[in-house]
């Protein structure tokens, strides 16, 4: 057994030798078939049976080198074409931009007045003389005042309406939609291309970069429209990082607008005195001290508090109030006037008014009903000048029947 083993293994050994040998014969007949031919005469790649000279490849290179010429050509054509509409658009661009000026600085902002004619400017001007502007009017009474109405970005704040409906409301209309986006842009390309007599400095932001505004940094604006003479136009925007607001002035003489002036705003030093005449009310106090615990001494912290107290009941809850407010927020800038006789609202800020002696302060009178916001306290900051009145008038009549509810015609402000 063990021999014919032996003996069939050793034929295994054979059989695959032999084919090897064979594979490896007919892979050296394979590569001298394949092999190309050193014959000058022999036939190159190409029709098969057919010979290729350096004709040929002459012939082949210079087909070659006039299509991708041709191909050059096509393309440089292509690009001048190109060239030509670019040109052309930017003219269209340029003409656009020069009739926008032209609106704009040369009747609008006093730009270029050479390019208007003189008698249209000067109506134009007497428009702006004539309108409450920079100058006051003297009227009849409280009635004859034109009110102001307020604006954001995407909302309107309107007084006419009285009580009926809500002051709230979006411009609807695609008039007066285009003409708020029209004066913010007015108001934004006056403020980021200042003229030399605007009364700001140029500031740079936290880079070294020139600060400049877009609409994102519109805060609030208020507008009223003289039906005779035009539209006066107040824009306030201020940079998130910034304490200083940036005010505009415009004016639409029935025409394009007119820039009136350009200040800068510094409202971080402007200390508010709110001045509450109370009697009894005492569980309305406490609304009102949660309300300015969380508005004037967590968020705004510029608030002078001062209250005018009638009569001896409640007297000490008011005191007890003020005091837990005091050791809770650590807030001591409140002054508790008592008077010992009846109500009388005038007589209470007429005193809550004389109580101050600390220096310029705007103040604010405000009874115990009023709920009111940050963003308010800043409005009223923004629209009162030191030894003067505010700059627009703020109309409203509110009635309080059966304990119902009934706001204020003003945004951030309203009674509770």
């Amino acid at each position: 057994m063990p021999r014919r083993g032996l003996i069939l293994q050793t034929r295994t050994h054979w059989l695959l030798l032999g084919l090897a040998l064979l594979c490896s014969l007919v892979l050296f007949l394979y590569l001298l078939e394949c092999a190309p031919q050193t014959d000058g005469n022999a036939s190159l790649p190409g029709v098969v049976g057919e010979s290729y000279g350096r004709e040929y490849y002459q012939a082949l290179l210079q087909e070659q080198e006039e299509h991708y010429q041709t191909r050059a050509t096509s393309l440089k054509r292509q690009i001048a074409q190109l060239k030509q509409e670019l040109q052309e658009m930017s003219e269209k661009m340029r003409s656009l931009q020069e009739r926008k000026n032209l609106g704009a600085n040369g009747i609008g902002y006093q730009g270029n007045k050479e390019q208007a004619p003189s008698d249209l400017l000067e109506f134009l001007h007497s428009q702006i003389d004539k309108a409450e502007v920079s100058t006051g009017a003297k009227l009849p009474s409280e009635y004859g005042v034109i009110p102001f109405e307020s604006f954001t970005l995407m909302k309107v704040f309107q007084l006419e309406m009285g009580l009926t409906r809500h002051p709230e409301e979006k411009p609807v209309r695609k008039d007066k939609r285009d003409e708020l986006v029209e004066v913010i842009e007015a108001g934004l390309e006056v403020i980021n291309n200042p003229d030399e007599d605007d009364e700001q400095e140029d500031e740079d932001g936290p880079l070294g970069e020139k600060l400049i505004f877009n609409e994102n940094d519109f805060i609030e604006g208020y507008y009223r429209t003289e039906r005779d003479k035009g539209t006066q136009y107040e824009l306030f925007f201020k940079k998130a990082d910034l304490m200083e607001y940036r005010h505009v002035t415009l004016f639409r003489p029935f025409g394009p607008l007119m820039k009136v002036k350009s200040e800068m705003i510094d409202i971080s030093r402007s200390i508010i005195n709110i001045i509450v005449p109370l009697a009894e009310r005492t569980e309305a106090f406490v609304q009102f001290m949660q309300n300015f615990r969380d508005v004037c001494i967590h968020q705004d912290k510029r608030i002078h508090l001062t209250v005018v107290y009638f009569g001896k009941e409640g007297l000490s809850k008011v005191k007890s109030i003020l005091e837990s407010v005091t050791s809770e927020s650590n807030f001591h800038n409140y002054t508790l006037v008592s008077l010992n006789e009846e109500f009388n609202r005038g007589r209470g800020l007429n005193v809550g008014a004389r109580a101050w002696d600390k220096g310029e302060v705007l103040m604010f009178f405000c009874d115990v009903d009023i709920y009111f916001s940050a963003e308010f306290l800043n409005s009223c900051r923004l629209n009162a000048e030191p030894g003067s009145q505010k700059r627009f008038w703020l109309l409203a009549r509110f009635w309080v029947w059966n304990d119902m509810s009934v706001s204020i015609r003003f945004p951030n402000c309203w009674w509770i």
